[in-house]
């Protein structure tokens, strides 16, 4: 088991950094290399499908919220009206095409939670698509992706509830920056120099989400920290690396985490759950949610009259 990004640097050095993922993988779990590659082509086609089916997708989401993000920001795109180049609005567009999905109860890959789930996918299928990377290579990120996920997992709790959205989607952004810098032909050093970078920019996000869903500000928190994590690849990649070793950053999470108040790790007791507006669509959310559980029960209420009345006839 690969226990500290400190013992991942010294046996990878120079190795390929997803060679040294399998390889590990395939010792504690006696799962053969071929057959995690393969589960993980799976789910790059999952991410590819939920990608284009949310990026053209006009439906709204549970909670009315948001949904149609990503088909403004396409048809934007389509149409010559974004200034950014295209790598960063592809970015953008495949996480918030993803997060739409989330919203909508669509099928999309936790990466590594549901929440954030579109920033790794927005970073490395944009780069696959803007610099013609070869498919196998995204593949092989998303071994290396999550091997850095599980580096942090054995130290952090991976959820807001745990220690607010730092543990999300700052953590997505640090697996994706270690993955984009891989596709482009970084070393060890520079993919954990990427994930070091990307993450302790996060530290501190809290999580209130409005109205308890998974929504605002989730959905287009996404889009922008699939930005941050292209950032840090690039300052990877150029030679920035981080002062502060990731396993410290790691540690330095986790203790701000804990020290989160109760109302900032996704209890929406707080922040922009709590804003005026926040708090007007949560009582909204509330009353519509009492008024379907009232029609249900009176629908089984009547549905029981029913059949009782039927019993009584055939008497």
């Amino acid at each position: 088991m690969i226990e500290s990004f400190k013992q991942l640097e010294e046996i990878a050095a120079t190795r390929d950094l997803a060679d040294v993922f399998l390889e590990a993988d395939e010792q504690e779990h006696a799962v053969p290399a071929e057959q995690i590659v393969e589960a993980l082509r799976k789910r790059r086609a999952v991410m590819r499908d939920c990608v284009e089916r949310g990026k053209s997708s006009s439906g709204e989401s549970m909670g009315r919220l948001v949904g149609h993000e990503a088909q403004l920001l396409n048809r934007a795109f389509q149409e010559g009206r974004t200034f950014l180049d295209p790598l960063t609005v592809k970015a953008e567009l495949y996480a918030l095409s993803v997060m739409g999905e989330n919203a909508r109860m669509g099928v999309i890959v936790a990466a590594p939670t549901a929440g954030a789930g579109g920033v790794v996918p927005g970073m490395l299928l944009a780069l696959e698509e803007e610099r013609n990377v070869d498919p196998e290579t995204t593949v092989r990120a998303l071994v290396v992706a999550g091997g850095i996920g599980s580096i942090i997992a054995l130290s952090a709790n991976i959820s807001g509830a745990a220690g607010g959205c730092q543990n999300e989607v700052g953590v997505a952004s640090s697996m994706g920056a270690a993955g984009v810098a891989y596709m482009m032909g970084g070393n060890t050093r520079q993919s954990i120099h990427a994930a070091a970078l990307a993450l302790k920019n996060t530290l501190g996000l809290v999580c209130d989400p409005v109205g308890g869903l998974v929504e605002v500000p989730c959905v287009k928190r996404n889009a922008l920290f699939a930005v941050h994590g292209l950032t840090a690849a690039q300052l990877a990649l150029a030679g920035v690396e981080s002062v502060i070793p990731m396993d410290e950053i790691v540690e330095a999470m986790v203790r701000i985490g804990r020290s989160l108040p109760r109302g900032l790790r996704e209890t929406a007791e707080g922040g922009l759950a709590t804003t005026e507006t926040g708090t007007a669509i949560a009582k909204r959310l509330k009353e519509e949610a009492n008024r379907r559980r009232a029609e249900k029960a009176a629908e089984r209420e009547r549905a029981a009259q029913e059949r009782k009345e039927h019993v009584t006839q055939g008497d």
